[in-house]
């Protein structure tokens, strides 16, 4: 027999050593229990917790939004604003819809500054090899040349890329309040080259290679029961760790690596690369920064390294 868990509520159980060797016949005969009980729990439905799959959609139609003509996200069959608790009392699942949805915007955010506002994207480290880890910024196309003035706009810190000052506020209010779109196309017709950092982008994730461990007892020379008894210890520790693991986070996800982009680790490396790469590299007589949040604490730091 197996015991859904459904509705059942689990609470911590502490058992020391001391109260098993201490108690008596009554002790044993419960620790047996919980043992026997522990042991028929039905994990696999456990695991479930009623939680949607992790599978969102990679557009914004997929998601049934879009922008109006205000600017604003709207669904497009019921013109309401975007609901985050789409899935009541799974705040992990909701969570993840919503920066799933945040990842798209993002894109949808580097094609304004493309199509709408006439950036060009460029690849940084300049000198990148094919297969190294890059970025890119986004400049107007007399960022360089301009002999006049220079604006340049740097965002905080958090999810936010190139071209975004708060993710929260596109989603919530619109593209206006939101992004940097609005402070570009002013420069612009008022006669500045620009040029929009992105100082997040600051590495690449892959995922992170699986290490096959071999067991130890493999090439000891230990006798074979003792071998097997701690291997035996070895299974259980793992089958533990495991329900834990998968209790906490029932959708497993893929584990994840970093590989850094070169000398634009951080966004203080970053500000600095543009600097010396672009800006110093520019005619432009008078240089203006519009900095966000963590943004200007960039600045600061560039303002220290560089003058």
């Amino acid at each position: 027999m197996s015991i859904s868990l459904s509705s059942l509520i689990l609470l911590p159980v502490w058992i020391s050593m001391a109260q098993i060797q201490q108690g008596g016949p009554d002790e044993k005969e419960k620790t047996t229990a919980l043992k026997d009980l522990l042991s028929r729990i039905d994990l696999d439905e456990l695991m479930k917790k009623d939680e949607p799959p992790l599978d969102f959609p990679d557009t914004l139609e997929g998601f049934e939004y879009a922008f109006n003509e205000k600017g604003q996200l709207r669904h497009i069959k019921t013109g309401e604003p975007f609901v985050f608790n789409y899935q009541e009392d799974l705040h992990r699942w909701n969570q993840k819809r919503y920066e799933a949805l945040g990842e798209i915007i993002t894109k949808y955010v580097y094609e304004l500054l493309e199509k709408d506002c006439n950036l060009k994207k460029i690849s940084i480290p300049v000198d990148a090899t094919e297969s190294e880890p890059k970025s890119f910024i986004f400049m107007s196309e007399d960022a360089l040349t301009n002999p006049q003035k220079l604006m340049v706009l740097i965002h905080g810190s958090g999810v936010v890329r190139a071209g975004q000052w708060a993710r929260r506020l596109i989603i919530n209010e619109d593209l206006d309040s939101g992004t940097q779109i609005p402070f570009i196309k002013r420069a612009m017709d008022e006669g500045y080259g620009v040029i929009v950092l992105n100082p997040n982008e600051n590495y690449i994730e892959v995922e992170k290679p699986k290490i096959q461990v071999q067991s130890s007892s493999d090439s000891s020379d230990e006798p074979a029961e003792k071998r097997e008894r701690k291997d035996k210890v070895s299974k259980e520790t793992k089958k533990r760790r495991d329900f834990y693991e998968k209790y906490r986070n029932p959708q497993r996800e893929k584990e994840m690596m970093q590989l850094y982009i070169r000398e634009n680790g951080s966004p203080e490396e970053h500000a600095v690369y543009v600097w010396d790469h672009f800006i110093a590299q520019s005619a432009a007589e008078n240089v203006f920064f519009v900095a966000h949040s963590y943004g200007g604490l960039a600045f600061v730091e560039l303002v220290l390294l560089r003058t």
